[in-house]
């Protein structure tokens, strides 16, 4: 057993044919691997078991959430997630896909001859039970949504609160040059928003997949507009119209435990959706475009906020992230931008802006990893140790994914023009997203009148 660690690696790298780029520490206290890569520790003879029944990144996850599988001490997250990621998108490791009858065969033995050798052969581990099961229902029906959409966030709005800071703004944050804070930033992205839409006092805005309330309570403090927020989160709903009453603004915020399907009450003149199309799915995009453009007056804008996979190549079919579907986005979807643009113009819309924010995103997610490690007790007294390990990884691993373009956000501002063409915008891009309207207080406020904060990190 005193060289439990060389024997796994040895094995390992026989059954990949390319050396891991890990180290690893094995529960006898044994080391192997190359000097200086990250180090991951197998705490005990579960944790070779979970990667023996599942050999990829659903098993390496179920290990890490379920505490069998740790970082060594001094190792950093992103480092392991970088070389990890680094080391899939090889040719020789894309390509492969190792099952667990691969195991036991010629390449196999080693590890299955070590795993013998450890008394880690069994039965295989019943998954951490933050593990989605598999799904109920029709895909994107309204019960099965409503079901997706519980599991990640309906968590706690404590918990939330922990993670997201005092806005509670659960998408990326817009870091122009002068922000120095989480806060500021996510401020910024807020009123960005209200000036693609050109919002001014007496409109009527609509924000689809309102979470937390955030833009609803900005789009009317800050640009007089009565508004209307639907969520399918229990958790969500409830907070948002006590932040609306706190504020004294329920004569013009309404918040509703609304399906996007169910909104019958249009003509709105403004939309917003931020960070919700990703749960619609392909099948019913044409349905969530379609309906937000009926719900639209003439010359309403539309702001769609979404993040955006990178098209496949040619002939590749498109691959899920199984951690991410099991454990973070129950049947979300992720489409590439020119799709999403696509499916806005069929059903009528003009696109007139497209702004990628990728980058933005990387920030915001190390924001809020930084504050969920800031506040690590308190948050798994909220919801567990596993969870809180899902959201650490999970948001971990998304922000390396934007910032190595594997993924990107985009916000897609489009017009329902009216029957003699006209969009109702400025004829220049810098008039109508630089000044506010008519009107309106400025919009180009300090990082002082911000409430800029320093973010933890």
């Amino acid at each position: 057993m005193a060289k439990l660690a060389g024997q796994l690696v040895e094995a390992l790298n026989g059954l990949l044919g390319i050396p891991v780029p890990l180290r690893v520490q094995a529960w006898d206290g044994s080391v192997a691997g190359p000097p200086g890569a990250p180090t991951v520790v197998l705490r005990n003879r579960r944790a070779l078991r979970r990667l023996i029944w599942q050999p990829d990144e659903l098993g390496l996850a179920r290990a890490y959430v379920a505490g069998d599988l740790e970082l060594a001490p001094g190792t950093d997250l992103y480092e392991t997630l970088s070389a990890v990621a680094r080391f899939a998108e090889l040719p020789e490791i894309r390509n492969l896909a190792i099952r667990p009858r691969d195991v036991v065969g010629a390449k196999g033995r080693r590890v299955l001859a070590a795993a013998l050798r450890a008394g880690a052969i069994g039965t295989e581990p019943t998954p951490p039970p933050e593990e989605v099961r598999k799904p109920h229902g029709r895909l994107h029906s309204r019960s099965r949504d409503r079901a997706a959409i519980s599991h990640h966030y309906d968590v706690g709005n404590d918990f939330y609160g922990l993670v997201l800071g005092p806005s509670m703004v659960y998408s990326c944050a817009y870091w122009a040059p002068e922000v120095k804070s989480l806060e500021a930033a996510q401020e910024a992205k807020l009123d960005l928003i209200c000036r693609k839409l050109g919002l001014r006092p007496g409109m009527r805005l609509l924000d689809v997949g309102c979470g937390w309330g955030s833009l609803l309570l900005h789009a009317a403090k800050h640009y007089g507009v009565t508004a209307v927020g639907v969520s399918i989160s229990k958790e969500q709903v409830a907070l948002a119209r006590a932040r609306v009453e706190e504020a004294g603004l329920a004569d013009r915020i309404e918040v509703r435990l609304q399906d996007y399907r169910e909104i019958t009450d249009g003509p709105f003149d403004a939309i917003s959706s931020v960070g919700m199309a990703e749960h619609v799915g392909s099948q019913q995009y044409r349905v969530y475009a379609e309906g937000l453009y009926g719900l639209l007056v003439p010359g309403g804008r539309l702001l769609n906020h979404q993040i955006a996979r990178r098209p496949d190549h040619p002939g590749e079919p498109h691959r899920t992230s199984p951690f991410i579907d099991r454990y973070v986005f129950p049947d979300g979807e992720l489409s590439p931008v020119g799709s999403t643009v696509a499916r806005l113009e069929e059903a009528g819309f003009e696109v007139r802006d497209v702004e990628a924010l990728r980058e933005h995103y990387a920030l915001t997610l190390r924001e809020w990893v930084a504050n969920l490690e800031a506040h690590w007790t308190e948050a798994v007294r909220l919801v567990g140790r596993g969870r809180a390990r899902v959201w650490r990884l999970y948001m971990a691993a998304s922000a390396l994914a934007f910032e190595q373009n594997r993924i990107g956000v985009n916000q897609v501002l489009a017009v329902r023009s009216t029957d003699e063409g006209a969009a109702g915008l400025p004829p220049t891009r810098e008039e109508w997203l630089l000044r506010p309207a008519a009107g309106v207080p400025a919009a180009t406020r300090t990082a002082e009148d911000l409430g800029d904060r320093r973010s933890v990190r």
